[in-house]
Formats: structure tokens, C-alpha cells, sequence
């Protein structure tokens, strides 16, 4: 796992999950990630576009999935 502090941008919204959750494909700090599938953290994500936050990201199936999410200063 890896922690990145950046601005978070949403570059684009994904097909929702097989359960109807919302996906994004997000950048934080020029690093694009990915929301994990039926993730909580996409439904705050909307609330969040263009502010500075840190995340904790790891890989999952050779992608950067976000883990944890919170408000930087």
C-alpha cells in the first residue's frame, strides 16, 4: 500500500457495478486510481472534485484502487 496526497479530480465515471454501485476513474496528485467495486468511498467522491485529499491506494488486478480516503490540507 501507498499513501498519496494530491488534489482529487474525477476524470471520468465508470459502468456501476454488477450491484449498481458507482465506479470512478479518478486522479490524486496526477496518479490516476480506480474506486474498488462496490466501494463506499465512490458515493463521496462527487463531493470532493478538485479539493486536496490523501488516499491510500494498493493494487488490484494491476490497477491503483483506492482504500481509504480523507480531506488533506
Amino acid at each position: 500500500m501507498q499513501t498519496i496526497t494530491g488534489n482529487l479530480e474525477i476524470i471520468k465515471r465508470l459502468p456501476s457495478s454488477i450491484n449498481g454501485n458507482p465506479r470512478y476513474l479518478v486522479s490524486i496528485g496526477g496518479v490516476e486510481c480506480y474506486t474498488a467495486p462496490d466501494a463506499g468511498i465512490a458515493y463521496g467522491i462527487t463531493n470532493r472534485k478538485v479539493q486536496p485529499v490523501t488516499a491510500t491506494v494498493k493494487p488490484y488486478y494491476n490497477r491503483l484502487t483506492i482504500q481509504t480516503l480523507t480531506e488533506g490540507k
